[in-house]
């Protein structure tokens, strides 16, 4: 009998295809979005059917916008001999980067037919543009 040496590390790990299971569901678990900007504003805006506001959580941390929530959603059918029933539940969690040329403390959120848009302004030129720094003596 011939046996068969691997040198270490090239042996298959049984665990490998689990090793990436809780992120791989949570991107199943996060809603669809879209990133877009014009001259005035920022704006995410994420799919989220059949999720109340209460069910919802913006926030702003740190230069970052951080969207969570609770999706749920049950489905019954009857007939006469037949009876079907579906449920989907989860949390979900998606984080931005706010740009450095927004305005992080005016970010408004509206939910509207399922779909979150998140505005964030940006600062106008006189913000952006240079300014002179005065220089103490001493």
């Amino acid at each position: 009998m011939v046996e068969k040496t691997y040198p270490a590390g090239l042996w298959p790990s049984l665990a490998e295809p689990f090793r990436n299971f809780g992120t791989r569901m949570a991107d199943w678990l996060a809603p669809a979005s879209d990133a877009s900007t014009d001259g005035e504003a920022y704006r995410i805006t994420m799919e989220l059917p059949g999720v109340e506001e209460k069910d919802i959580d913006v926030s702003v941390h740190e230069g970052m916008i951080t969207v969570k929530g609770e999706k749920s959603s049950s489905r019954e059918d009857k007939g006469d001999t037949w009876f079907f029933s579906e449920r989907q539940y989860g949390s979900f969690s998606r984080t931005f980067r706010v740009p450095a040329d927004a305005q992080a403390e005016k970010v408004d959120a509206h939910l509207k037919d399922g779909v979150l848009t998140i505005s964030i302004p940006k600062k106008g030129p006189e913000a952006a543009s240079n300014a002179k720094v005065p220089i103490r003596k001493g």
